[in-house]
């Protein structure tokens, strides 16, 4: 299992699964929630490494270096704290 966590709160989520539900749990906004608005862009804290890496609709809105979009990103084991 891994975990995404705000300042106030923690999901535990199976390795490998989107982070969307989770990350909208934590109150993370999202618009059209298929990498095309990049509201849900979000910056990750910590943990950044244990994402899957950004794919084409994330750099294509330009989610880099320590910004994610919640609706493509995947976490594939551990922590990840995201600033919400």
């Amino acid at each position: 299992m891994a975990i995404l966590k705000s300042d106030s709160k923690q999901i535990e989520v199976p390795d490998g699964t989107p982070i969307q539900l989770a990350a909208d749990e934590l109150g993370v906004m999202f618009g059209c929630r298929h990498g095309m608005c990049g509201t849900c862009q979000t910056e990750i804290v910590e943990g950044i490494e244990n994402l899957s890496e950004p794919n084409e609709k994330e750099q294509a809105l330009g989610a880099t270096g320590p910004f994610r979009l919640c609706c493509q990103a995947e976490i594939k084991k551990g922590t990840v704290k995201l600033r919400v």
